[in-house]
């Protein structure tokens, strides 16, 4: 089922990608807090720390990026026969009519898709923390959903 705010939402025109707006800015900010802070404490330690400690700040600085690069990834990526689901770690690629249902109750993180076998599969590419946004882009992919996933009745025999 999808929700009657998305039938009143024009569906956008394919491809069309979706990301979490906050996330990504916190995420990348961070990471380049992250490192350009492990690289100055490279430089400024005192002479008896040798090359390999200062390196190791780097290199663990690098892994500071790498874990935030993993928690703003995320996307929802929508084509004319497949949608893209990547999260944090995995990235899920499923075929229209695979999508049963779209929703995010209030209160929820981000969105999950129900799926044609029984399943859930969250969506971390929209996100609540967005406000306006999340909810406009959850319509959205709404309205594609109901124009691409769902199956036409058969004709019904006179």
């Amino acid at each position: 089922m999808v929700d009657d705010a998305a039938a009143e939402v024009p569906a956008p025109a394919l491809p069309v990608t979706w990301r979490p707006r906050n996330m990504r800015i916190v995420g990348y900010g961070l990471a380049a807090v992250i490192m350009v802070t492990m690289v100055l404490l490279a430089v400024v330690l005192p002479p008896d720390w040798r090359l390999a400690d200062r390196l190791g700040l780097v290199a663990l600085g690098l892994v500071g990026v790498g874990v935030m690069h993993l928690l703003a990834r995320p996307r929802l990526t929508a084509t004319e026969t497949r949608v893209t689901v990547v999260n944090s770690i995995r990235t899920h690629v499923l075929e229209w009519p695979e999508i049963v249902d779209a929703r995010m109750p209030v209160g929820e993180p981000w969105p999950t898709i129900d799926l044609a076998d029984g399943s859930t599969l969250a969506v971390m590419g929209i996100q609540s923390n967005d406000g306006d946004l999340a909810r406009t882009n959850l319509a959205r992919f709404q309205a594609l959903l109901r124009n691409r996933g769902e199956a036409q009745e058969p004709p019904r025999p006179a």
